[in-house]
């Protein structure tokens, strides 16, 4: 795990660029806490890839019907399909 202090992304860029290139995030911290995550972008592309699916896939869906439920409902759902993994 790569974790430089912020100052690094201007004096160190290069560093820091090689690190990601190599699909590596690096972590920066700000006066010791940590303050922000710099990725390459193809492995931000990457782990968002899934979420822009899936978002098309609710928007498809919710355009099929006039039900929609609160963000406490969902909440609720997600939690008990959770409850149910354990159990495997």
């Amino acid at each position: 795990m790569e974790i430089r202090p912020i100052s690094d992304l201007r004096n160190k860029f290069t560093e820091i660029e090689d690190v990601v290139k190599e699909g590596q995030p690096v972590y920066l911290t700000k006066n010791g806490y940590g303050s922000m995550v710099v990725l390459s972008l193809e492995e931000y592309s990457r782990l968002t890839e899934d979420i822009e699916v899936k978002l098309d896939e609710a928007d498809k869906m919710a355009s099929l019907t006039k039900k929609r439920i609160s963000h406490q409902e969902l909440f609720d759902n997600v939690r008990e399909g959770l409850k149910g993994n354990k159990d495997e």
